[in-house]
Order: C-alpha cells, then structure tokens, then sequence
C-alpha cells in the first residue's frame, strides 16, 4: 500500500494550493510534502538511506536537505549516518547526496543569515558547515560536547546553541571565531533547543523533570524553569514573542507557555505522539508532527484547537516550513 502511495505522489508533481510543509518520516525513510492549504500530502520523496529525522529547506524554498542519521536514537547503539540528501521542492526528486568523511550521526539542519547550512555531527562533537550550492562541507564548528543533537543559530548568525542530549548541556558558540564560547549545564538529560524572537532566551526541555528550562543568553546562565504538566520536548515561540508552544510527548498534549509569567496558560490535546512543533510566520498556525499516528497537526492559534489533521508518513518527525 505504501509503494503505491508514493507511486502515486511521485508520479508528476501536483500543484499546491498553498503554503508547502516539509516532514521527515523515520518509520517509511521519506520526505512528505504537505500543502497546508488544501490539507493532503502531495509528494513523499524517497531518501537514499536509514533515515533522516529533521530537514531543512533553502531560504527560496526551493531546494531541502535531510540528514540521513542512521536507524538508533540519540546515544543508542546503532548505525552511524554518513550523508545528506538533496532534495529539488519543485521537482518533487532527489537530486543528490552529499557524502561524509565518516559516519557522524548528522541530525538538525538549520539555514544561517549568510546563506550557509549548519548541520549537527554527533558522533564527531561538531556542527557541519555545508556550502548548498557547492553540496560541500566547507568548515567544521566544534561543540565541546557529545550528542550534540539540536542547533539553533541566533537572527545575525554570530552565535550558535546546541543541545547536548545525554550531557544534558547548552553549548554556545561563537560561529566567526569558531570556538566554543561556553557550555551551559542544565539537567541529567535534555531535549531540543530553541531561541526566543528577540535571541534573549535559549529554551531547552528537560528530561529528567517535566520543565522547561530558560538560559540568558547575555549571561549564559539558567534564569528560568517552568514546571509542565509533562515532560517537554521540542519548542517554538509565536511570532509576538508572547508565547512558547511545548510538544509533551507522554501526554499527547501541546502546552502553551506565557512568557510574561513565565507559567503554562493552557495545553491542548494531540493525537500520538507529537514530536516537532513549527510556527507559520503570520503567527495564526502551528504545525505539529505526531510520530504513532503518522500524522501532522494544524492548530489554529487563536482557538486553541486542532484544525486539521494531515496525513505524513510512519513516525513523523521533523519539519520545515517551505518560504
């Protein structure tokens, strides 16, 4: 049934009535296309190994690239991945595959201000530094840290924040110097990692307690922890700068944290188990990836409510909003 829904969506590429969303399925080893609009996958592209969890998309929109990480979790036993794929929005195909010097785990892939791609290495403690247009490994950033699994990079570019998953530290670089500014202990064990709006807060979920934990990032210090109905895991902030949205995996729950009180103002029921959590830009939807049920969640923002539900594929994971 699966090879003929990806027959199906690959067979010529459908138009899409509105905005496009990117989501890496660990269960089936593609890349699902959503139109958000309209509500319906409209292509699964089929990556070239086992498997990618996150992607990231070229700031034109037209090109994504999905770290191929292996078939583990983060600091299990395993096989390490070794490349990246290309994949052309457009044509609904993958194009190429950037290879690795060894197996690295590459995980998140996040696009800079200076047009470059960063991409975490775990096995090697680094993020990658990849030219998109060469499809080559043009520098090497080092994070001080193992499992460095997460990155977030601040509005200029100048610095970057890692989550170190079994450390359970933030590490903080400074990308011009390539050096690790500080590494930032928080937990036994901690999950993702995310900026707010304005860059002044890092936001890690911890996964020894359900909290969210806050770091200032002028002093680099833990300022903030907020207790949760559930353990966290991925973050995003609204647009205004307002909120935090939290997904809480072993509650099926989205919680929406204030960032004026700094307490959770509401939560809102998932299908199972939700897992990344993206922001559309006009701040009226978010987008959520629910790895048991396959599928991705629209909430309205404004209700509080789930919109929509759009099928994905098995375990979907991470996601990216096509510009």
């Amino acid at each position: 049934m699966l090879a003929l829904l990806m027959a199906l969506l690959s067979a010529a590429p459908e138009p899409a009535t509105g905005g496009l969303l990117l989501v890496a399925n660990k269960g089936d080893h593609t890349l699902s296309i959503l139109d958000t609009a309209a509500g319906r996958p409209v292509a699964a592209v089929e990556e070239s190994g086992v498997t990618g969890h996150e992607v990231g998309v070229s700031p034109d929109g037209r090109t994504a690239f999905v770290p191929i990480y292996g078939d583990s979790g983060v600091g299990r036993p395993g096989t390490d991945g070794r490349s990246i794929d290309v994949i052309d929005v457009p044509s609904r195909k993958r194009v190429a595959t950037i290879e690795l010097e060894r197996g690295e785990r590459p995980h998140a892939a996040v696009f800079g201000p200076d047009g470059r791609l960063y991409v975490t290495a775990e096995l090697s403690r680094t993020l990658l530094v990849i030219d998109p247009a060469a499809r080559k490994v043009v520098d090497r950033l080092p994070t001080g840290a193992a499992e460095s699994h997460m990155v977030a990079l601040s509005r200029d570019g100048a610095r970057a924040y890692t989550a170190n998953v079994g450390p359970g530290t933030v590490s903080v670089l400074d990308v011009r110097k390539k050096e690790v500014v500080s590494v930032v202990p928080v937990s036994k064990r901690i999950q993702r990692i995310a900026l707010s709006t304005d860059d002044r807060f890092a936001f890690t979920a911890d996964q020894a307690e359900p909290r969210l934990v806050a770091i200032d990032t002028s002093t680099l210090a833990v300022v903030r922890r907020v207790e949760l109905p559930a353990v966290g895991f991925a973050s995003a902030p609204t647009p205004d700068g307002r909120a935090l949205l939290v997904t809480l995996p072993p509650a099926n729950k989205l919680a929406r944290v204030d960032l004026a009180t700094w307490t959770v103002r509401d939560t809102l029921e998932l299908p199972p188990t939700p897992q990344e959590v993206v922001v559309g830009p006009d701040g009226r939807s978010a987008y959520v990836s629910c790895d048991a049920s396959g599928q991705v969640a629209v909430v309205d923002l404004a209700s509080f409510k789930v919109e929509r539900l759009i099928a994905a594929g098995r375990a979907a994971d991470g996601l990216a909003l096509v510009p």
